[in-house]
């Protein structure tokens, strides 16, 4: 949210020595990483695992892309977006990424990775993998570093991809649910996810590079259980950090080596101070920003874009203004992911907990 506030309505306030949206994404990576494989192992039920997280992701974000259609005679979809059925299906999956397509709304493409690591996730679990010792950030590291040398773009561009892997999706998520060739359909989603991010995203060697950082949260979380060393998140993290050095497609300015390498430093402090504070009581409104953070992430740009629509062009706008528009949107975005949060997003992760309670029931 603060870049895209930064970017359009206060310029002067946008950093440029690091990218905030960026370091945000990593931070979330990490956390996610920390969190998802071992909650996993935890419940031990891939299919209350689904189940849960359809849930928890889809009714907000089938609601938010309905919202942007709906006012796409007022603030049209962005021309990058397809108008065909491998845009459908690329959304209906959230692979977007993935598979090089591009979302109604451009955060979405945060979501592909999430999914991506979804997926590998459950099928090394499906597999009986754990990485007690921490090799798969470092493996996914090496993997990113290579990518990064041979791969400028991705060697199977098309719509096809969105289409097939949309296909795939359906009829093994419905077997992981149904419980009928469970094992198979989770090897099955687990080996399209990797390489449709080889082969198919539009920056390959950074999604692996991604999937390196998650997966270095779940290292961190072994190394915090006594379960594993630490050292491979800093090999990771090196190696990921130096991507950019070698990189056969890094033009973005986000991704010279020195603002890459800052971003990347910013994220790892921040995950650590938290881990180092973590015994402390959280402040109650850092803990409710939490809660609606999701509404948050989804819910920022349709309403950013509205008030843009509205306020007409910041970049050379008197300060005062430009700061009267932020915190009138700031006004609407808070109350509107509380909004969402409350009447979208909790009675379906209410009705979610109910179905995987009837699953165990049976």
């Amino acid at each position: 949210m603060g870049e895209h506030l930064t970017t359009w309505a206060m310029p002067w306030l946008r950093p440029t020595s690091f990218n905030l949206g960026v370091y945000g994404v990593l931070v979330f990576f990490l956390v996610s990483g920390y969190i998802i494989p071992t909650s996993l192992e935890r419940h031990g039920d891939v299919r209350a695992f689904w189940i849960g997280r359809f849930f928890r992701l889809y009714p907000l974000y089938l609601v938010v892309i309905g919202l942007v259609l709906a006012l796409a005679w007022w603030i049209p979809v962005r021309p990058e977006v397809s108008r065909d059925l491998s845009s459908v299906a690329a959304h209906a999956t959230m692979l977007l990424d993935a598979v090089g397509a591009a979302g109604v709304l451009n955060t979405m493409w945060t979501l592909s990775y999430e999914m991506v690591f979804y997926l590998l996730v459950v099928a090394l679990f499906t597999a009986g993998v754990r990485d007690r010792r921490g090799l798969l950030p470092v493996l996914f590291a090496l993997v990113a570093a290579g990518a990064a040398l041979v791969l400028p773009g991705p060697p199977l561009p098309g719509g096809w991809a969105a289409l097939v892997s949309c296909g795939v999706f359906v009829t093994g998520m419905a077997c992981v649910v149904a419980g009928r060739g469970r094992t198979v359909a989770a090897y099955v989603l687990g080996g399209m996810a990797l390489v449709l991010v080889l082969s198919s995203s539009r920056v390959p060697w950074f999604g692996v590079a991604i999937l390196a950082v998650m997966f270095a949260g779940t290292a961190v979380h072994r190394w915090e259980r006594g379960q594993g060393p630490l050292w491979p998140v800093a090999v990771a993290v090196g190696v990921v950090a130096a991507m950019p050095l070698w990189a056969l497609n890094a033009g973005w300015w986000w991704v010279r080596p020195g603002v890459w390498g800052l971003t990347i430093l910013l994220a790892v402090l921040t995950f650590a101070a938290a881990m180092a504070w973590r015994a402390r009581t959280i402040p109650a409104v850092l803990t409710w920003l939490g809660t609606i953070s999701y509404s948050l992430y989804l819910v920022h740009l349709p309403i950013l874009l509205a008030v843009m629509q509205v306020a007409g062009e910041m970049r050379w706008s008197p300060l005062p203004l430009q700061i009267g528009v932020s915190v009138a949107f700031l006004g609407l975005l808070v109350p509107a992911s509380w909004l969402s949060h409350r009447f979208v997003e909790r009675p379906m992760q209410l009705l979610g907990r109910r179905g995987i309670a009837k699953t165990r029931a049976k």
